[in-house]
């Protein structure tokens, strides 16, 4: 079987190539080692989340990381459990 395209209707489409978001070119962590936000277990926090204070897309890192279920790491100067935490708090606030 097959669509209006020509593909088989069991072919799966080809994703869409990812493409980073205008703001990230603007981020301060662009030019700093990725690593450093992507802390092991215990390891501190402290350093990018200063530099994250400074960062003139903070607020829109911090949504994107929101908005795509961002597990790991420091996005938008929040580590994995304050997002975590700020998501409850949403959800609460919008009930």
């Amino acid at each position: 079987m097959t669509h209006q395209t020509g593909r088989r209707a069991d072919f799966p489409a080809r994703p869409a190539v990812w493409r980073p978001p205008d703001w990230m070119g603007a981020a301060l962590c662009a030019q700093a080692d990725p690593d450093a936000w992507f802390p092991d277990k215990g390891q501190s926090t402290r350093v990018v989340k200063k530099i994250c204070a400074r960062c003139p897309v903070r607020a829109e890192c911090l949504e994107y990381a929101m908005a795509n279920g961002e597990r790991f790491g420091v996005w938008g100067g929040l580590s994995e459990r304050e997002r975590r935490a700020l998501a409850m708090r949403r959800r609460g606030a919008a009930a």
